[in-house]
């Protein structure tokens, strides 16, 4: 467990160091990928929705573990591809939300569903959570490496998430009840505000 712990803590502490940089203008090599790094934990919206995911994927158990976050990251991977070139689906904002909303009430529930059937409705909300994060490219940054940090902490956000997720399955279910009531109310906030 120590191990997990230390291996989840390196992509997290990445994403909030940030170089100090006396005068503007400085076109590091590595900007992209630290502003991918940053850019999922950044917004309340994106957080909540890859832990929850994870939660979620524990509470499926078996296959579903590994199954559901990995088709969320190779979803919004296409979504943020698309994005940036144009192609971003309409109402991305509400899609964030509603992704919030429906994640957080199966979360709350616990509702098992079948592996092919997560995944599908995992990846209908990456659509919209990738597209955000395409339309969220820096000017200067390069894309590959935006998208391999925002792949990064999203794999890091689905890991902590199915660590608490497998931690209340184990203690208590009112944890992942928790977190999946504030997500619902995050959804809330995004969808009204």
């Amino acid at each position: 467990m120590r191990a997990m712990t230390k291996l989840l803590s390196i992509p997290l502490l990445l994403s909030v160091a940030a170089p100090a940089l006396a005068h503007p203008g400085h076109d590091l090599p590595g900007a992209g990928f630290v502003a991918g790094l940053a850019h999922p934990m950044l917004g309340l919206d994106h957080l909540l929705a890859m832990l929850i995911v994870g939660v979620w994927a524990a509470q499926l158990g078996g296959k579903a573990r590994a199954l559901v976050p990995l088709s969320f990251m190779a979803v919004m991977a296409i979504g943020a591809g698309l994005a940036a070139y144009g192609l971003a689906p309409p109402q991305i904002e509400a899609g964030i939300a509603v992704s919030l909303l429906l994640l957080g009430l199966l979360a709350m529930a616990a509702l098992r569903v079948p592996l092919a059937p997560a995944m599908l409705l995992v990846g209908v909300f990456a659509l919209f959570h990738g597209a955000a994060h395409g339309l969220g490219l820096p000017t200067l940054a390069h894309p590959g490496l935006f998208a391999l940090g925002f792949l990064m902490s999203t794999a890091a956000l689905h890991a902590i998430g199915v660590a608490l997720g497998s931690v209340s399955l184990a203690t208590s279910p009112l944890v992942a009840r928790i977190g999946g009531f504030i997500t619902v109310v995050a959804g809330l906030v995004c969808a009204f505000a």
